[in-house]
């Protein structure tokens, strides 16, 4: 019987060693996760899981995106947002300004490190914002109370106000860091991704505890298991949906023979962007939340009214919550798969193999053909990621307020640990091909 060359995993050393350097940096990330925020107030903290209505909401988002250290407020109560924030204007900003479209087309290798480095650099003015932000839009929820003890920018209170918000830009710097050691070091390109991940998994648990272990009727452990395996299926079936457009590769001369040519496939993808279009949402949708927070106060009757109204719509508890989230992944899904797709330049590269997709000409048709084949099999896709993000949403229509289910079937948690985890094994799969344990040639 043929054996599966996943037998070898432990025995190549250089896979060996990238996965423990990967499992013990998430280790280091999530002991951090752990360490407070100087000065914080336990029993405001407490409360902050006593939300309800838009605070709860707003709570369990910014829960998913730190990984559960939001619900502690710990240095890394910020996760990697700001970073993710960040990546979002440049990549906005690149098809709209000419300059920065020409600079990624002509070079994409010296254009991705010019990328990375303006968004490390966006990282942290989005960090102090968003840290000062955070603080404030919690202590507007806990009425009164603060959860930094000595919080404001007079007298005494200000070298505790600046340690506090210094302390957690530095702790996204560091998760920031670690994901990028993990790219390095580790499993490449996964850090980030296997950062929030191991966030999300290690909620998993204390989840099923309180379902189990709670008062909630005993239908609701089973209709959040029965949707929870459902979703699983229905996010890997769609993830591995391909639409197979046939190439034909000319033949090659040996000697004085013309060897016949070759037929292929290039596979397109109907979710080529993956677990992005969500997170990008949920941080979109975060944001003015988090801005409104700093005019709550303002002593201009329309500036308070107007960052009362954008507070409490973008908190989560309206009902055109759900259908702007619903329209911002559909929308992201299409905008990320057009810029990967632009990047992969399909029609340029088969050109220069001599290759030709029958009854197309080579080139930019080919390319714009793609592009129409690429983005009509990317509406379904689109279309599921949209449901995929409201689906907590449509669940608290039938679970209990405030039930333990609900932070299970955070959906887009699901699509990125679903996502992460095939990643991950095609990456490892990769590595064992590249390292010569090709099951096909395995007996």
């Amino acid at each position: 019987m043929k054996r599966s060359s996943w037998r070898f995993l432990w025995k190549s050393e250089d896979i060996r060693n990238k996965l423990l350097i990967s499992l013990l940096l998430l280790a280091v990330y999530r002991l951090a996760a752990n360490i407070p925020v100087p000065g914080i107030d336990r029993a405001a903290v407490a409360g902050l899981s006593q939300m309800t209505g838009a605070g709860r909401n707003l709570v369990n988002l910014l829960d998913l995106l730190s990984g559960g250290a939001v619900s502690q407020f710990s240095i890394l109560a910020m996760g990697v947002y700001p970073y993710i924030t960040a990546q979002i204007i440049l990549q906005l900003l690149t098809p709209v300004i000419p300059a920065l479209e020409r600079k990624m087309q002509d070079d994409p290798r010296e254009g991705r490190i010019w990328m990375e480095k303006w968004t490390v650099i966006l990282t942290i003015p989005m960090a102090l914002l968003s840290a000062f932000g955070q603080i404030n839009i919690f202590n507007q929820m806990l009425e009164g109370s603060s959860i930094i003890s000595n919080w404001g920018f007079s007298g005494a209170n200000l070298l505790p106000t600046i340690t506090a918000i210094v302390t957690m830009v530095a702790g996204t710097m560091f998760g920031i860091w670690i994901g990028q050691l993990i790219s390095e070091f580790g499993l490449r390109n996964q850090g980030l991704s296997l950062i929030i991940f191991s966030g999300i998994v290690s909620r998993f648990p204390v989840s099923i505890a309180r379902m189990v272990a709670g008062s909630e009727p005993w239908w609701v452990f089973v209709v959040v298991l029965v949707v929870f395996v459902l979703t699983i299926l229905a996010i890997v079936y769609v993830q591995g949906g391909r639409r197979n457009i046939p190439v034909l590769f000319p033949g090659r001369r040996i000697g004085n023979r013309m060897s016949m040519p070759v037929r292929s496939q290039l596979p397109l993808m109907v979710n080529m962007a993956g677990m992005i279009p969500i997170i990008f949402a949920q941080s979109f949708l975060t944001f003015p939340a988090i801005l409104s927070s700093f005019f709550l106060n303002s002593q201009v009757n329309w500036i308070r009214n107007v960052a009362t109204w954008l507070y409490a719509a973008f908190g989560g508890d309206t009902w055109w919550y759900p259908l702007m989230f619903f329209i911002l992944v559909v929308a992201f899904a299409y905008f990320y798969t057009d810029v990967l797709f632009a990047q992969q330049n399909y029609g340029e590269n088969l050109k220069k193999q001599g290759a030709q997709i029958p009854g197309v000409v080579r080139g930019k048709p080919t390319q714009d053909y793609l592009t129409r084949v690429q983005r009509r099999i990317t509406l379904p896709g689109a279309f599921f990621l949209g449901i995929i993000a409201i689906l907590p949403f449509i669940m608290a229509l039938f679970l209990p307020d405030n039930s333990a289910g609900l932070q299970m079937m955070q959906a887009s948690g699901l699509l990125i640990v679903v996502g992460t985890i095939r990643e991950t094994v095609e990456l490892i799969e990769t590595e064992l091909r590249m390292h010569g344990y090709d099951d096909r040639l395995i007996n």
